[in-house]
């Protein structure tokens, strides 16, 4: 019985090989631009088809690629670099899927332009009054890119941001 265990060890042990096989990427400039393309041009075609479904937001688009809707306007003051932004954010996926929301008795603050925030909701911020709520479709290469956010976003994902602007302190 103990001959016969040591054999199937062995045959275990040498069946897996230890061989690794070398793998190239080939991968270059062009590739990577020709990706990017891509990328960009399907995660359009995904958010108008979201946008069909909500034809009440009033959508403008930057040239970066970020879509905001001020849908409720404060009267405070403009946001700007450098002012710490108090906010209470939703984030979801196209499909729906919540991701984050700001608890109901708290808010989040970030530095314009002076913190890892992602760098749509930093550039749709700057378009914002204290008071102002606004919808936010951010493409994957504004919010978390190829590697999402190691959490709830997954990588290429594209995320919408229902955020009021609370206030502002220098």
């Amino acid at each position: 019985m103990i001959k016969l265990f040591q054999i199937l060890l062995l045959g275990m042990l040498f069946s897996c090989g230890t061989q690794e096989e070398e793998q190239t990427i080939d991968w270059n400039p062009k590739k990577s631009t020709d990706f990017n393309r891509e990328l960009a041009i399907e995660q359009d075609l995904q958010i108008k088809m979201f946008l069909e479904q909500h034809s009440d937001w009033k959508m403008i688009s930057t040239g970066s690629g970020l879509r905001y809707d001020i849908f409720e306007n404060g009267n405070g003051a403009e946001a700007a670099v450098g002012l710490t932004a108090q906010v209470e954010t939703e984030i979801s996926l196209l499909d729906g899927t919540q991701c984050y929301k700001t608890a109901s008795d708290e808010m989040e603050e970030f530095v314009i332009d002076k913190s890892d925030i992602e760098s749509g909701i930093q550039e749709g911020i700057k378009k914002m009054r204290v008071g102002d709520k606004a919808h936010m479709i951010i493409p994957s290469h504004l919010a978390h890119g190829l590697v999402g956010d190691m959490d709830k976003i997954p990588p290429l994902s594209v995320i919408v941001v229902d955020i009021h602007l609370i206030g502002l302190v220098p």
